[in-house]
C-alpha cells in the first residue's frame, strides 16, 4: 500500500502533523538532515518542496527560501537524487511539492518513474489544471502508485470540491484561505465557518489544512477541524534562523505548544 494512503487508513483517531520545508534552504546538501531531524521529532509527514523562480502560491517566506535554494543550486534532478540516497533510512511518507513548468520540462514519464525510485509517495502541483491531472498527469502518476494531492480553498465551488474527492486519492489539501502561504495567529470566524462547511460534505478523502498554521491556537482550530495540520512558513522561518533542522524543530514544538 502506498504510505500515504496507510498511513491515514492507520491513524486512528490521531490528528497529524506534517511539515514543509524548501530543499537546498538554508543549505544545498542538507534535505537529508532536515527529513531525519523530522522523523525523530514524531512529524507524521514530510511535504519537502522543490524552488521555483516563480511560485504563484507561496508568500515571502517560502519565496525568500526558494531563492536562496536556486542560488544554491537546487534542481529538481539534485533533490530527487538526494531523496533517493536516503530513502532507506527513513519510514515516514514524503510528499514532494512543485510547480508544473520545471515538472514538464523533466518530463511526467520520467518525473513520476525518478519519484518513485526516490520514495516519494505524493506530490502537490499547486498550478496543475484539472483537467491535465485527469487526462496527463492521473494515468502515470497511478502507474507508479504516487498520489497527487489536490488543492482546495474557501474559493472552490462545492461541485469542484466533490469532483476532487471523486477523482483524487490520498488526502485534500485543504488551504486555510484564498491567499498565499505564511502565519498567522488565529483562523477567524469566516475560516472556522469554512472548515465546518467542508466537513459537512461528507467527502471520503481525508483533509489536511495548511496556510497560516504557526501557534498552538490555529494548530489546535485545523486539527479540530481536520485530519491534522500542515505547516509551512513557521518552520521553515525557524530552519534559517537556527541553520540547524532539530533546533528549529524544539523552538517549532514549544511555539505550537504556547498561545
Amino acid at each position: 500500500m502506498n504510505k500515504i494512503n496507510q498511513l491515514f487508513a492507520n491513524r486512528g483517531n490521531k490528528k497529524l502533523l506534517s511539515l514543509y520545508f524548501c530543499a537546498g534552504c538554508p543549505s544545498l546538501d542538507g534535505t537529508g538532515d532536515v527529513i531525519k531531524a523530522m522523523e525523530r521529532h514524531g512529524i507524521d509527514f514530510v511535504e519537502v518542496g522543490m524552488p521555483f523562480s516563480d511560485p504563484l502560491a507561496d508568500g515571502p517566506v517560502i519565496q525568500s527560501a526558494g531563492a536562496v535554494a536556486l542560488r544554491n543550486g537546487m534542481t529538481t534532478k539534485r533533490l530527487l537524487s538526494q531523496l533517493k540516497t536516503i530513502k532507506d533510512g527513513i519510514s515516514i511518507p514524503l510528499v514532494f511539492m512543485g510547480y508544473l513548468n520545471p515538472i514538464m520540462h523533466y518530463g511526467y514519464e520520467l518525473f513520476f518513474a525518478d519519484l518513485a525510485d526516490s520514495g516519494v509517495s505524493a506530490v502537490i502541483i499547486p498550478d496543475l489544471p484539472f483537467d491535465d491531472y485527469q487526462h496527463i498527469v492521473k494515468p502515470i502518476a497511478d502507474r507508479y502508485d504516487i498520489r497527487v494531492i489536490m488543492m482546495i480553498t474557501p474559493e472552490t465551488s462545492d461541485e469542484r470540491i466533490h469532483f476532487i474527492d471523486d477523482n483524487t486519492d490520498g488526502f485534500i489539501y485543504m488551504v486555510s484561505s484564498a491567499s498565499v502561504t505564511g502565519a498567522q495567529k488565529e483562523f477567524n470566524t469566516k475560516k472556522v465557518a469554512y472548515f465546518n462547511h467542508i466537513n459537512s460534505m461528507s467527502l471520503h478523502n481525508p483533509r489536511m489544512i495548511g496556510f497560516g498554521i504557526s501557534n498552538k491556537q490555529t494548530l489546535e482550530s485545523a486539527q479540530q477541524n481536520s485530519a491534522g495540520a500542515i505547516i509551512g512558513s513557521k518552520f521553515v522561518t525557524l530552519l534559517r534562523e537556527t541553520q540547524d533542522p532539530d533546533k528549529a524543530l524544539d523552538k517549532l514544538m514549544e511555539a505550537l505548544s504556547n498561545r
